[in-house]
């Protein structure tokens, strides 16, 4: 009889501890066993450009020390791919889904099926159009061409020889795919308008380039040249497609003769600014644009609103939008710009041997 009594004894004590631990746990907010893990899916639809890693790298690393677990998916511009990526997402329990598109349209269809299930969107960097996304953010791209034309124009008037003529300047824009080479071009043509209208600039290209393709940009300028034609200064939508046309500009000892834009901050295009056959790029704080969506993920996750410093109208609907400014750089400024902040170190730069 006493065995039964201690054994009972015993179970109590046992409930009473678990059920103690249970009320503390919960009054306390600190996580139990029990807690489902906030899920949060990175669809990178765009993978050509080494910038697109350093995004993943930084938002995972800022979404875990949040205390959300990262699943990340590549499609590498395939749109299918990446639909059913974010499908998948969805079904493996992600309560938000970030989403560099491959396509600035193609994906509404299944944005709108995940959606039903719950699950909320958010564009990074670049704006899914007509679709009901719940946030996108992104740094202001018609600033970025505003920059990135500006910095051409002001090298190419101030070199040129020529008295009396225009100007030919190449436009070579990103992929047709993507609103943010829309973007970019709007920008870029405020600063180049008025001056081809002024008669200053003649706009001898004018083209967008496939995939965002460096090689697109190679063959655009090279067949230029090769049917004699001439060029004063090229506008590149960013580093990959300003290397593509400065390749074929070496080919005709023309590198460092004519300015180049870029932007993405790509070391590579800080290697060339050091060389001097690129003139200049934006600098666009990838981090803090990874770090802040990370923070509005994980809130969006658990049910917060969201910061907000913009809207943008995607087609569908006003999107709440947070944007984060760019800096244009050139080689009077890169130390102070990039090397300094911390993006690229002084060895990585200087690795071409260029001093």
């Amino acid at each position: 009889m006493k065995k039964i009594i201690i054994v009972l004894a015993l179970l109590v004590l046992m409930i009473a501890c678990i059920f103690w631990l249970s009320y503390d746990l919960n009054v306390h907010g600190t996580q139990t066993a029990y807690q489902e893990p906030i899920i949060i899916g990175f669809s990178l639809g765009a993978t050509r450009e080494e910038r697109w890693f350093v995004d993943r790298d930084f938002f995972v690393q800022k979404a875990q020390e949040l205390g959300a677990v990262v699943s990340v998916t590549l499609s590498d511009y395939d749109v299918d791919l990446q639909s059913s990526q974010i499908e998948n997402l969805a079904s493996q329990g992600a309560k938000v889904i970030v989403i560099v598109p491959a396509d600035s349209e193609a994906l509404a269809p299944v944005i709108a099926k995940v959606k039903a299930a719950g699950v909320k969107i958010i564009a990074y960097d670049r704006l899914i159009k007509n679709s009901a996304v719940d946030f996108y953010l992104s740094f202001d791209n018609v600033k970025v061409g505003e920059l990135e034309a500006s910095s051409i124009v002001a090298v190419a008037t101030s070199s040129s020889l020529k008295t009396g003529e225009a100007l030919a300047f190449a436009y070579l824009g990103g992929a047709p795919t993507d609103n943010n080479s829309s973007l970019l071009k709007q920008g870029a043509m405020e600063i180049l308008e008025p001056k081809i209208k002024s008669g200053e600039i003649k706009l001898v290209i004018d083209e967008f380039m496939e995939d965002w393709k460096p090689d697109e940009a190679y063959k655009t300028i090279k067949n230029y040249l090769a049917a004699g034609g001439e060029l004063d200064a090229i506008v590149a939508a960013n580093d990959g497609i300003a290397f593509g046309a400065i390749q074929a500009l070496e080919e005709q000892g023309l590198a460092g003769k004519i300015p180049v834009s870029g932007q993405d901050a790509e070391l590579a295009a800080y290697q060339r600014i050091f060389a001097g056959t690129q003139t200049s790029t934006v600098y666009k704080p990838i981090s803090l644009l990874a770090y802040k969506t990370a923070e509005i993920a994980v809130a969006m996750a658990n049910g917060r609103d969201p910061e907000v410093n913009n809207t943008v109208n995607n087609g569908w609907a006003d999107i709440p939008s947070f944007f984060i400014d760019s800096v244009l750089v050139t080689r009077s400024n890169l130390m102070g710009a990039v090397i300094n902040d911390g993006f690229h170190t002084y060895e990585e730069v200087y690795k071409s041997g260029v001093k």
